[in-house]
């Protein structure tokens, strides 16, 4: 009676108890189930279709969608439809803004990188989660070289694949799905769940019955555990247990039988050195948004490379087409020489030799023909293989010859600006120099969590533990040294309800620490990364001199390369007006046939050396823009349009005079 009188006066007290504790777990339950945003049921970015889940709904359905995996599209190597609409009666008519347009919606090289981003997404989910990195790959390719000058890579927009921090904890370091970390561990920020149920059957053969009524001992009993943990940036660790027994046995000493046992407790850590606080646990989060960033960058950067290299293609396949013009018009004028001599040889004014020579040198312009041509030919092959993502596998486009319709215009002044304003234009707009501004950032995330490890550990640790218990009268008639307890007769309900009500608490709490002694380790790793941030501090300055020099070097080649085109032209009219001359002598017979031909050869090499002087200077201006970074905005790219394959400008209007295939 004196257990249930204390009972009775305890009751408003824990009522009030049990009001706060049931407050506290419920706001401990809400932040435990309180995830990581997961990745949304269906998403698409960058043009790429990721699908969620496909299970069913229900009550359930939402909880068991994250045991099913996302679905990525699969790739659909199909063209867009602008390739077909530019081909007109078996020919490409293209315009460099098409060619742009078409390398955008159909190159491969772009479209791996339109990957990347989500990658980074998928990684900052992991980090989301507590898990450790596995970063994002950040190599560009570089464009192919133009016929005649090798497919190894062309000179023109070949973009430097980014380097990464030689820190061994550089999330760009580790894009094979090799794994590590050094510094302290993030805790586990996905709730866990964990169970065990049970049955067990014992029989144990007793010496004495005075313990337990009989010599043989059967015991029976269910269990049913469940906790439920949960890590928390802080340096938090939480975990809610509910325990339950039932056990039943043949031994007549007991009181109740069969009975039960309801536990529920909750234990919190916390790290108050090691492993402290919102910096130190979650900078693999942080590290992970600077990786989408830097997706995006790099990106921009593979952008920038295969449409400068694009633009040089075009280019050369100009110049290709009117090495082809000037080549069939000097063997046109070859063909007329040839044919004026053996006139003249017939009528017995020219010796027989000079045909011999008229017809050699009409065969070295048939070869000069021949060599344009083919030049020709093999850059539509490459350029219909960088503005189709299946290459020339489809009949219709490799049968297909591509017309350009604009012309190398060079302008009479280039109104540079100066090269202060281009330096600092390139400075804060060069893809790759924000890309090492970030990885460098990353360094530093990754130093305050190494130098947090320098920390010896300490750990609080609290626990409380709310206890009950209940059972059935066992063996009424038994006398015993006096009756149960009224209190605890009863069922589960009972257990549950002194559980709950905190009827019977226990609390602990207490520290662990845990010190090395000497902690070379630690240091050594803190070290370590301070010199290779320092390395890396220096390989970005270094960068940006680098820039500095790419800029004055590519507006020199833009100012040299007009100076050469000028002297090209005049060099043209100069020879041309030579020919001229030296035919007119030739028909009057104050000159030879060996210098007409001279005069040829000199004419077909001015004009040679003119084509490729524009060629080049647009390909200079072209490494001004790639120097200073002003690639897409001078050619009207839409970044938005960029990333998801898709420009929604349509393909160019053809002009009046279209140009015939040569």
């Amino acid at each position: 009676m004196g257990k249930r009188l204390e009972m009775e006066q305890l009751k408003p007290e824990i009522g009030g108890r049990w009001q706060t504790a049931r407050s506290c777990v419920a706001l401990l339950c809400s932040l435990l189930v309180a995830a990581p945003p997961a990745l949304p049921s269906d998403q698409t970015k960058n043009g790429i279709k990721i699908t969620g889940p496909t299970m069913g709904g229900g009550p359930f359905g939402g909880f068991l969608h994250q045991y099913q995996g996302h679905h990525v599209a699969p790739l659909n190597m199909a063209n867009s439809p602008r390739l077909d609409q530019l081909i007109r009666g078996g020919i490409i008519y293209l315009s460099l803004q098409d060619a742009i347009a078409l390398s955008i919606e159909n190159n491969l090289d772009i479209q791996v990188q339109r990957y990347d981003p989500l990658i980074a997404d998928a990684d900052l989910l992991r980090a989301q989660s507590g898990g450790l990195l596995r970063g994002v790959p950040q190599g560009v390719q570089s464009g192919i070289g133009s016929a005649g000058q090798g497919v190894s890579g062309g000179a023109l927009g070949q973009a430097t694949t980014t380097s990464v921090s030689a820190a061994a904890t550089t999330p760009a370091a580790n894009v094979n799905g090799i794994i590590s970390q050094l510094g302290p561990t993030t805790p586990n920020l996905d709730p866990v769940l964990t169970g065990f149920t049970g049955f067990s059957h014992s029989t144990t053969p007793e010496t004495s019955n005075f313990l337990t009524g009989t010599t043989s001992l059967i015991s029976k009993s269910y269990l049913a555990n469940f906790t439920l943990t949960q890590g928390f940036l802080t340096g938090t660790t939480a975990a809610l247990s509910f325990d339950n027994r039932y056990l039943n046995q043949n031994a007549t000493t007991n009181t109740l039988n069969p009975s039960w046992n309801a536990t529920l407790d909750l234990t919190v850590s916390q790290q108050l050195l090691q492993g402290f606080g919102l910096a130190v646990n979650n900078r693999n989060i942080r590290i992970s948004r600077n990786e989408q960033k830097t997706s995006e960058l790099t990106f921009d950067e593979q952008l920038i490379s295969t449409i400068s290299n694009i633009v040089g293609l075009y280019w050369d396949l100009v110049s290709y087409n009117e090495n082809v013009r000037y080549a069939r018009q000097n063997l046109a004028l070859s063909q007329q020489t040839y044919s004026d001599n053996k006139k003249q040889v017939e009528i017995g004014t020219l010796a027989p030799i000079e045909i011999t020579r008229a017809e050699a040198e009409v065969a070295a312009r048939e070869q000069d023909v021949t060599v344009a041509e083919t030049n020709e030919l093999q850059q539509e092959t490459i350029i219909k293989n960088a503005l189709s993502k299946n290459g020339v596998a489809s009949p219709e486009v490799a049968a297909a010859h591509v017309v350009p319709i604009d012309q190398i215009q060079v302008p009479e002044k280039d109104n540079l600006p100066p090269l202060a304003d281009l330096v600092a234009t390139a400075l804060k707009t060069r893809p790759e120099l924000e890309q090492s501004r970030l990885n460098l950032d990353n360094n530093r995330i990754q130093i305050e969590g190494l130098h947090n490890a320098l920390l010896p550990t300490l750990t609080a640790v609290g626990e409380m533990t709310n206890i009950g218990q209940s059972g059935q009268v066992y063996l009424p008639g038994v006398q015993r040294l006096g009756p149960p307890d009224a209190y605890f007769v009863g069922g589960y309900g009972t257990a549950l309800g002194q559980a709950f009500r905190r009827n019977f608490p226990d609390y602990n709490i207490g520290a662990q620490w845990n010190v090395t002694f000497r902690n070379r380790s630690a240091q050594a790793d803190y070290t370590y990364n301070q010199l290779t941030l320092r390395q890396s501090e220096i390989s970005v300055q270094k960068q940006q001199n680098q820039v500095m020099v790419d800029v004055q070097n590519a507006r020199i080649g833009v100012q040299q390369a007009r100076s050469r085109y000028q002297a090209a032209v005049k060099q043209r009219i100069l020879e041309q007006q030579t020919l001229d001359a030296e035919q007119k002598k030739y028909k009057l017979g104050a000159s030879t046939l060996i210098l007409v031909i001279q005069t040829q050869r000199d004419l077909a090499l001015a004009e040679s050396n003119e084509v490729a002087a524009a060629s080049a200077y647009q390909k200079a201006t072209v490494s001004l823009q790639v120097a200073t970074g002003q690639v897409l905005s001078s050619y009207k790219v839409d970044i938005g349009d960029a990333r998801n394959g898709v420009v929604r400008e349509g393909p160019s209007q053809l002009p009046a005079n279209l140009p015939k295939p040569q």
